[in-house]
């Protein structure tokens, strides 16, 4: 089986969470034996920030690395084990899982595709790039 990050490479759904994740140093992290669960931004929810958003990421590798961090989880977190609340992430704050019959929400971000296997841990792609509420986008440019 193969780590979150060759998992991710593999998919073809995530090359601008990847990119972002190279730039901000953290693929290796990645690659290490975890586990870690990965609420990860599929290429469809990085397009939907506003416009030059990502190059400004890139050139703020400390807030990069923030914002990347809030959506790992430490250990493996299968889709049916998420429960209602709070989840501490890597990043240290905690984001807010809600869960109806519709499917599973982080931060008001959808999961779109839940348990994606890895040896390391699992990936669950979400429709949105989500962040702890003390490191709004705004604060980016």
């Amino acid at each position: 089986m193969k780590t979150i990050i060759d998992t991710a490479v593999e998919s073809g759904k995530f090359t601008t969470l990847l990119a972002v994740l190279k730039a901000a140093s953290l693929v290796d992290t990645l690659r290490t034996p975890g586990p870690y669960t990965v609420f990860a931004p599929t290429d469809d929810a990085f397009k939907r920030l506003a416009p030059g958003t990502v190059d400004a990421l890139i050139k703020n590798i400390r807030k990069l690395k923030t914002i990347l961090t809030y959506h790992v989880i430490s250990g493996t977190l299968a889709a049916k084990d998420i429960q209602p609340g709070e989840i501490k992430t890597v990043e240290g704050s905690s984001l807010v899982a809600t869960v109806d019959d519709a499917g599973i929400c982080v931060n008001g971000a959808r999961v779109v595709q839940a348990d994606i296997a890895a040896s390391n841990g699992v990936i669950h792609a979400i429709d949105a790039v989500i962040m702890a509420k003390a490191t709004p986008f705004a604060a980016v440019a």
